[in-house]
Order: C-alpha cells, then sequence, then structure tokens
C-alpha cells in the first residue's frame, strides 16, 4: 500500500504528528502547514460465496504467483449499495447472473486495512472470466480449504451454516 507523503491540499510534507481526538491522543500522518489529516480509515471490500452449479466456485487471480483460488471479489463504485456493488462484481468476473444473494456478514482484516463484507451468492449463466482472472475451479463444499483470515472467516461461517465443518488452510509464505 502506498502511503501519502505530501499534503493533497497544499504539497506540504506531511508528518507523524500526535494530536488529541475523541479517543485520546493519535498520532497519524498531517499536515503541518493546512492540517489536513490522514485517516487511514479502512476500505470497504465486497466478497462472495457463489453457489454455481450446487459447488462453490473460486477463481484464480491473473497477478498471483501462487496456484491459490479465492471468493470473487471487489471494491464499490460509488452510489452504489453493496449488494448492487457484489452483483456488479460477480457479473464483470465471471459473466455469471446473480439469482439471490444474501449477506453472510462483516470481517476485518486489518493487515490489509479493509472491511470485508460477504455475500453467498447463488448464480447461473456461463462462465466467462474477465481478463483480472486466469482460472476458476467447482468445489463441493466438503473440499474446499478456508484461508485462515478475511474471506476465509466468511466461507468458513457459510459453510457451518451449512451444515459443514470448515478446513483451514495453511497460508503461504510472504514473499521477502
Amino acid at each position: 500500500m502506498s502511503e501519502y507523503r505530501f499534503c493533497p491540499q497544499c504539497a506540504t510534507p506531511l508528518q507523524w504528528l500526535a494530536q488529541q481526538e475523541d479517543g485520546g491522543e493519535r498520532q497519524r500522518l498531517r499536515c503541518p502547514a493546512c492540517a489536513w489529516t490522514h485517516w487511514n480509515n479502512p476500505t470497504p471490500v465486497l466478497a462472495a460465496v457463489i453457489e454455481y452449479q450446487g459447488r462453490i466456485l473460486l477463481a484464480r487471480n491473473a497477478a498471483w504467483t501462487q496456484k491459490m483460488y479465492a471468493l470473487i471479489t471487489g471494491f464499490m463504485e460509488a452510489g452504489e449499495t453493496p449488494r448492487e456493488g457484489i452483483a456488479r462484481e460477480i457479473a464483470e468476473e465471471t459473466s455469471l447472473r446473480t439469482r439471490s444473494l444474501d449477506l453472510i456478514g462483516v470481517y476485518d482484516f486489518q493487515r490489509m486495512n479493509q472491511v470485508i463484507i460477504a455475500y453467498h451468492a447463488e448464480c447461473e449463466g456461463e462462465v466467462k472470466l474477465s481478463p483480472e482472472l486466469v482460472d476458476y475451479r467447482l468445489f463441493a463444499f466438503e473440499q474446499v480449504r478456508c484461508w485462515p483470515a478475511g474471506t476465509g472467516q466468511a466461507l468458513a461461517d457459510w459453510l457451518r451454516s451449512r451444515g459443514h465443518e470448515p478446513q483451514f488452510m495453511e497460508p503461504p509464505a510472504r514473499a521477502s
């Protein structure tokens, strides 16, 4: 994640400055000239457990070096609701139509400074992947393995709601 270095309002170099806030003193990137503050609020991310042809659809991102498969995820656009956003992301990334959407839950993913809003989506149509994705696989509920954070927690909760005890995978080693 890139970090602000200069104030977007006046171009002064930002500094880590402590300031009294409602919850006590907080150190944040602030502009010493105009008092602009980088709040570093979490980014909302949408995720879908896609049920397609009675199985779970997981996809592999073209940018990933590991052969991992994951839920369809994406960002909201201005002016859309989370439900509209995940239906759009599903259509953009897989060409599938969403028949139904149910909220699974909301999950924190602090390592990425994200809040994940996860849905179960029943989908139909023919899968045609966007260039962002290179492959997809369909998994039986009992075959899928959950990532131990973020979207994996959503998948695990959904599996439990269907009477399946989730299996968790080991996270891949991070590149140095």
